[in-house]
This record gives structure tokens, C-alpha cells and sequence, in this order.
């Protein structure tokens, strides 16, 4: 058979070297950021039955967890804290004795050359377990009050730039959040701290293990304010508008049922970019590996391949030290 022009792919596939020599993207310990659930008021880590082998740690393990991600090469750690003192607005997170800035603190202590992000909304801060200030008057049961969350984000914010922060991370999916959340840090002299927004947040199915980590008390639907999975052209515009408000990094979440958004925003942005590698998804790699359906190593790294081949440059995921300690071991 003839093949016109005479050409053949497989030339450069013939040998592990030349395929490496050739490969278009790669994987390294440091593309990935390690999410990391604080409780309080507990002594021992606590098992998260939804997600096997992540764990809720006590604020007295979290020097230890932080040093062995850096000695594994995990350059980036996100903070999510499980509070025990909730009320109605999340106001321990602007408090610079709350849970959120001694995590914090405690990180950049035992670890200074760790890039530390605090996860910056009220879900694990609130007795209702939305995103922010509860309103009246929604169609669909309880809604957020957009305005009034921002200024609560703006004191967030603050409080977590003055513990330590190297990083804030805006995750409440609230119009113009990164705008205010700018505002606010200039203003108390933080115009160095850059903000990764979680830009385009859906609406997803793909949560439901994360509400078992942080222990939510969370009813009813995010649907108001988290976007729509079905609207990919409004998935654009939403992070678009972030880099307009002077967002430093984007990001999409979820992950693999969104590859084609990553695509789009990669096309339309220099901006960095990073994915989120969601609960659900960890967990049905989790369940198939059990079940002994596939290679749980090779599915994974596939997957993080797929981030980077659509136009990520940064992933969180609950994989992150495995994946160091794999692609260590190659």
C-alpha cells in the first residue's frame, strides 16, 4: 500500500527514547498542587470513607504533612480548613486567631520555601454550608447574597495575606469577587499576593465526596451562583471577566468533563491556568481500582496528561504526592 506523501508516523515511535525526545508535554512533581482538609479540635487524622486514603489531619500533624510533601517534591499546598465554630456568615475566617490563619501560619513556619494557597470562601465556615450571606427571596430556595459576600471575602482575604499567604484562591464563584478580593488586598498593602480564581466553577455532580471531607451540613442546590454545566460559551466569558478583574492565574473545575473549556480558555488566554481534579473524580478511580477494572497508576497519569495536552499548566488533585513519588520512581 502506498501512502501519499511518504510519510509515517511510527518512525518516531519506534523506541522509548525517541518517543520521549519527541513528547509534546510532560509531567513533573512541581505541576501539581496538594489540597490539604485542617480539622479542629481533633488529636488523630480521620479517615474520609467517599475519597480512601484522604484524610482529615489535626492542626498538630499539619507541620509533619507539609515538610514530607516537600521532601516528595510538592511545591504547592491549598488549605481547606474543617471548622467547629460556624454561624451564619463564616466570621472565623476574619479572625486572625481562626482556624484558616493559624493553618496558615503553621504552614509557612514549618516550611517556608512551600508555596502556601488558602482556599478563600465559607462553605466549611458556615451552619448552612453555602458559599457566603444567605438572602430571602429566591425561587429556588436558599440563594447568597452576592454584595455582601464580597465585602466578607475582602476581610478574608486580608486576615489570610496577613498570616502568611502566598496565594489567595477564590472559590465562592460570586460576581466580581476577584475585582474586590484585588481591592482589598492593595488596599492593607498586599498588592504582591497574587489571586488564583477558581473562574469557571460549575454546578457539578462531581462534588459530592468533597461535602464528606469537609464535613458539610450544606442542603439544597449552588445552582444560582455556580455555572451551569450545559453553557460553554458563558464558561469562557466567566473567566475572561476574571482576568479582566485582575486574576493572576485562572482555573476550571471540574477537570476531565470539561477538557474542552480548558481548550477554549487556553485559546483565548496567557494567563496561567490550572485544573481542578475534583472529589468525585478521585474517588471513581478509587472504585475501579478496587475493583481491579484497571491500572489505577497508568489511569492517572493519563489523566493528568490530558490536563496539560488541553492548556493547563498547574493541577490540583488529592494525587498529588503519589503522582510525586510515581513520576520520581520513572
Amino acid at each position: 500500500m502506498t501512502i501519499t506523501p511518504d510519510f509515517r508516523f511510527r518512525r518516531l515511535r519506534r523506541t522509548s527514547t525517541l518517543r520521549e525526545l519527541v513528547r509534546e508535554n510532560q509531567l513533573r512533581a512541581s505541576d501539581f498542587i496538594l489540597p490539604l482538609f485542617i480539622e479542629e479540635d481533633i488529636t488523630a487524622t480521620v479517615d474520609i470513607p467517599s475519597m480512601p486514603g484522604v484524610v482529615r489531619y489535626p492542626e498538630s500533624q499539619l507541620e509533619e504533612v507539609v515538610l514530607r510533601a516537600y521532601g516528595k517534591g510538592i511545591r504547592a499546598i491549598l488549605l481547606f480548613g474543617v471548622s467547629t465554630h460556624k454561624d451564619d456568615v463564616g466570621s472565623d475566617t476574619w479572625s486572625d486567631q481562626g482556624l484558616m490563619a493559624r493553618c496558615i501560619k503553621t504552614a509557612k513556619s514549618a516550611c517556608p520555601d512551600m508555596l502556601v494557597i488558602s482556599d478563600n470562601c465559607f462553605c466549611e465556615y458556615t451552619e448552612h454550608g453555602h458559599c457566603g450571606v444567605l438572602c430571602e427571596g429566591s425561587h429556588e430556595g436558599l440563594d447568597v447574597d452576592n454584595d455582601l459576600t464580597l465585602a466578607n471575602l475582602q476581610k478574608q482575604a486580608v486576615v489570610a495575606a496577613q498570616a502568611g499567604v502566598d496565594m489567595i484562591a477564590p472559590s465562592t464563584m460570586i460576581d466580581g469577587m476577584v475585582a474586590a478580593i484585588r481591592e482589598g488586598l492593595d488596599s492593607a498593602g498586599f498588592q504582591h499576593i497574587p489571586i488564583m480564581s477558581y473562574s469557571t466553577k460549575f454546578a457539578s455532580a462531581f462534588y459530592g465526596p468533597f461535602r464528606d471531607a469537609v464535613d458539610s451540613t450544606f442542603k439544597g442546590t449552588r445552582s444560582t451562583y455556580q455555572m451551569d454545566p450545559a453553557n460553554g460559551r458563558e464558561a469562557l466569558a466567566e473567566s475572561m471577566q476574571d482576568e479582566l478583574e485582575g486574576a493572576d492565574i485562572l482555573m476550571v473545575k471540574p477537570g476531565l468533563a470539561y477538557l474542552d473549556v480548558i481548550a477554549n480558555i487556553r485559546q483565548h488566554s496567557q494567563r496561567p491556568l490550572a485544573v481542578y481534579h475534583v472529589s468525585g473524580e478521585y474517588a471513581m478511580i478509587k472504585a475501579a481500582a478496587a475493583a481491579n477494572v484497571i491500572d489505577e497508576q497508568a489511569i492517572v497519569l493519563e489523566t493528568m496528561m490530558a490536563f496539560r495536552r488541553a492548556g493547563c499548566d498547574l493541577i490540583i488533585t488529592y494525587y498529588a504526592e503519589q503522582l510525586a513519588e510515581w513520576l520520581s520512581a520513572s
